[in-house]
This record gives C-alpha cells, structure tokens and sequence, in this order.
C-alpha cells in the first residue's frame, strides 16, 4: 500500500482533499465571516451588486470581490440555501494550494515522496483545514499567491515557456490582490522574494527583464481594476471604508509583537514535528538537501517575522505561515523516515514517540471518551459514533504498531489518515450540539410573515451578520449616518440589536407607538446564562405605528 501511495502522489493528495475539504462540508453553522460573505453574494445575485458590493443593502468594500464571485456563482448553480454549494469554492482554492505546493516542491528540490509529504502536512494542517472547509477569503488570496509564486519560480528557473509563465504569474498574482487586497503580496510573496535571494540568488534576472516586467504589469491591471472602479463609482463610501481599514491596522485587535511567536501550533496534529524542523543547527545536516531546506526556513521566520510587525494580530492571520512551514516540516520527516531505525539518541527518539504516541493515545481513548462526553446525545448519531469509534481506535492501534516497528513512513500515513477519519466519520456528531438553547428562535421566516401582512422591515443599529444571513433579504438601516431616512410607511417593523435598543426607543418613541413583536435568538449551543451565549445573536423585531 505505501509503496502504492509512493508511486501516484496526485491521486493520493486529491483524495486527501476530497475528504478533508469537501465531506460534511454543510456541517457546522455559519460563522460571522462566513455570514457576511454569503450576505454579499446573495445580493450580487439579487440585487446584481456584483462591482458595488453590498452587505445588507449598505456599501462593503473592504473585501475586494473575487471570492465573492465565486461564491455566487456556485450559490446560483446549486442554491444559495446549500452551504456546501457556498464553502465549495474555498475547498476548491484550498486543494489548488496543496497541489501547487507538491509541484513547487517537485521542482525545488526534485524528490516526490518529499514533496507529497509537504502536501499531505500542508493538507492536514489545523488552520489550512478550517480556512479550507470555511466561506472565508483567506485561503482564496493565500492560494492564488503560491500559485503566483509557482509560476514565478518557473519563469526564474527555467527557459522555457517564460513569457507564459510571467503571464500566469501576474494572473494570479492580481486574482490574489482581488481576493484579500495586498495581503498575501505582503505575508507571503515578499519573504519568498527575500528567502528566494538568500538561498538561490537572482543571478541570471537580467536575462529575463521584460518577461518580469510583463509579470507586473499583468498583475497591476488585474488586481487593481476594480479598486480604480469603485474609487471613482463612489468616492465617498471607497474613502471612508479605507480609512477605517487603515485605522484597523494601527488600533485595532492590538497585540505584543512576540504574539505570533507560538505560530507552529497553529499546524495542529503536526506542532511537535512542525517546531523540531525549526531547529535550524540541529537539522541542517541531516536533510537531503540543505539549499532548499535553508530556503523553507527563510520563509517561515521571514512571514512570521513580517506579520509581527503589523501591531493589528489575529491567529488566523498565521495561514500563510502554514504554506512554507508545512515543506520545512516535510524535511524533519523525511529525515526521520531515512534515521529512525537506527537512531540511538533518546533525545531525538523522545519527540517523536511522543507526538505519535499522543495521537496514538486520542485514537484508542476515542470509544470511551466520546461516549462520556457526548453522552445520552447519541441519539440517532449511534451509527457515526460507531463508525469514528472503530475507525479511530483502529487507527491508534496500527500507530502504535508503526512506532515498534520504527517504520515512520507508515506511521505519517496514519496520521493523515487519523485526521481524514475525524472529519469522515467524526464531523456528523457534531449534530448532538444543536440546538441546545430553549429560547432558539430562528428569524429565517420572518420575511415571508412581514410580506404577507405587507409590512415592510427596517433595521436600526448593526445587526449580526449571521442574523441577517438567516433573516434572507435586507433590512435597510434607518439610524444616521449610514442612511438618513426615515421610512415613509405609517407602519413598519424594525430589528434592533439590544445594544442599539435604548438609543432606538428614544429616538421613535416620541412619534410612534413601539410594540414588541418577537425576540430571534440564534444561539444554537448556548443558552443565555450559559459562557459560549453571544448578545450579539439577539435581535428584537417591534412593530412601529405612527401616531
């Protein structure tokens, strides 16, 4: 079998994404970026805002629209009620990353089993499998700059196909900047440029200058066109989007620049062996090759080192990390695949015991463990619990087996495997979380009922997303500044988060008769007093008469 899986790595890496970025793809709820994403999708296909994008009738423009596109399109194909249909571009984006990634490394350093597994590490990654399986849009941006970078890699080394590949290259290069603006240019193009340069050098660029400049050129038309559209569409909304996101930069979500410092964690099931290859003295003379293991490395604390500097930090923003960690990581494992069986040091042998061992440990515990955990809300989940049960306690099992037979390679499948299992087999018994909160009051019918009564609905203060998502349709806001008006209509409804309740109340109570309809509580998990209870998904709908 491993022999099997050496010798047709692309079907063996497709297969790992097919079931890790597309199976129960519509399993967990929708998250808030996630709602504001599809939001604006749904009124690209509703209201045709495809270039003057929307989020709830008003201007959103801090996202450029690219993923957008995509996601409409796939909405519009199989439903926008499918939220498979909805994260099915994102798995797509993140399966092109893993495939780009094990051809990038097929022509850095030339060996195949290498280079499937930086794939399969990149694969089984925590935050490469969230953002994969997640309506988000930094996998979209993360994923057309590696492919960039590919093809930027190709027009350096190669002679061949040069202006195609300086074309590609900006292509996607400008497909990266349309999909999150400058951010992968910055987290993950520049410290490629810069490691790039330390470990290979640019010695033979002037032969290829005007292809370079054809790669610039192409890449600033296609990723600014649209920036230039909507500046000039509606200047006064573009500039005050971009201020606030510029402010955001400096003064919001400020954190330590050492807080990236723990970024190997994000790799998940890989954390020990992803901070071992970081150990740059110890493991330089023991990879197969050391230029591009330097090159790997030079990358990883280059991003990490670039993301530092920006005082705005959020983990999430650790994804392009994980794209030239997971090939740095790819060399500790290979080299313990070659050294294992005859290593006699306990301290290079303990690091690796234990990290599998642990794993090992989840698997066979997984039986008992889950079924004290998730408990009497098993029920009608028998068959999944079953499943993931033997699955993963089976997994364990032969883990264990590897490590006495020091056969690493088998043990590094079955790690993958052990992360392909839980989603599988795993994911479907999330379902005992749901809808545990008594007050759970969806709003999803809401806009049919007002339809049938002919009351038009209003909103009054930010709205969560996730409730807006669920609500179906806009509910324009009546509070200045975003729009000035008051509705014409002598009866309508209005949503008010209770954040925005007081202000509300004192603003239409003297002109109107306010009377409380229905509370919508979208908390799915947690009940008000209850840690997990968000406010936020709490939305008041009261009926405004005028008097």
């Amino acid at each position: 079998m491993t022999k099997l899986i050496e010798k047709y790595p692309v079907p063996v890496l497709l297969l790992s994404c097919l079931v890790i970025f597309f199976f129960n793809l519509d399993e967990l709820y929708v998250n808030i970026m996630e709602a504001r994403n599809f939001i604006t999708a749904r009124e690209m296909l509703h209201d045709g805002h495809w270039l003057l994008t929307t989020l709830n009738g008003m201007p959103r423009y801090e996202k450029p629209p690219l993923p957008t596109w995509l996601t409409a399109l796939s909405g519009a194909a199989f439903g926008l009620k499918s939220l498979f249909a909805l994260r099915l571009p994102a798995a797509m984006a993140a399966t092109l990353m893993v495939l780009v990634m094990y051809r990038f490394n097929r022509k850095i350093h030339g060996q195949q089993t290498l280079s499937l597994y930086a794939g399969l590490i990149l694969a089984t990654s925590f935050y490469v499998i969230f953002s994969g399986r997640n309506g988000q849009w930094d996998i979209f941006t993360h994923s057309f700059m590696v492919t960039a970078i590919y093809f930027l890699y190709l027009l350096l080394r190669e002679r061949k196909n040069i202006w195609k590949n300086a074309l590609l290259a900006g292509l996607f290069t400008g497909a990266s900047f349309l999909s999150k603006g400058p951010v992968s240019l910055y987290t993950l193009f520049l410290p490629f440029a810069i490691a790039y340069g330390i470990a290979y050098g640019y010695g033979n660029f002037r032969k290829k200058v005007m292809p370079a400049l054809l790669f610039l050129i192409t890449a600033i038309i296609s990723g600014l066109w649209w920036f230039v559209y909507v500046r000039l569409a509606d200047p006064v909304a573009f500039m005050a989007i971009a201020s606030e996101e510029t402010a955001n930069w400096s003064g919001y979500n400020i954190r330590p620049f050492y807080y990236y410092w723990s970024f190997f964690t994000q790799s998940g099931i890989w954390t020990i062996p992803a901070f071992t290859g970081l150990l740059y003295p110890y493991l330089k003379n023991r990879v197969s090759d050391k230029k591009a293991y330097l090159f790997s490395w030079l990358w990883t604390l280059g991003s990490v080192v670039l993301l530092s500097v920006i005082p705005e930090k959020k983990s999430r923003y650790l994804l392009p990390v994980l794209i030239p960690l997971a090939m740095n990581t790819a060399f500790y494992i290979e080299y313990l695949v070659r050294r294992f069986p005859e290593m006699r040091s306990r301290a290079e042998k303990f690091p690796v015991y234990f990290n599998y061992g642990l794993i090992a440990f989840i698997g066979i515990a997984f039986p008992i463990a889950g079924y004290l955990f998730f408990g009497r809300e098993l029920q009608g989940l028998w068959i999944a619990y079953i499943t993931a049960s033997v699955f993963l306690f089976t997994t364990g099992i032969l883990i264990i087996r590897g490590l006495r037979q020091k056969n690493i390679h088998r043990v590094f499948l079955l790690t993958v495997a052990f992360i392909m299992g839980i989603i599988l087999f795993g994911f479907p018994l999330e379902n005992t979380f749901s809808n545990d909160n008594p007050d759970f009051n969806n709003i999803d019918h809401l806009a049919q009922e007002a339809a049938q009564e002919g009351i038009p609905v209003y909103s009054y203060g930010e709205i969560a997303p996730e409730t807006v998502w669920e609500y179906g349709r806009p509910a324009p806001r009546i509070d200045a500044p975003h729009s000035g008006f008051t509705p014409a209509e002598k009866k309508f409804g209005v949503l008010v988060p209770p954040a925005a309740e007081d202000e509300f109340k004192r603003i239409f109570a003297p002109e109107y008769n306010l009377r409380l309809r229905d509370t919508y509580d979208i908390n799915y998990t947690a009940g008000k007093n209850e840690r997990d209870y968000k406010l936020r998904l709490l939305t008041r709908y009261y009926i405004l008469v005028g008097e």
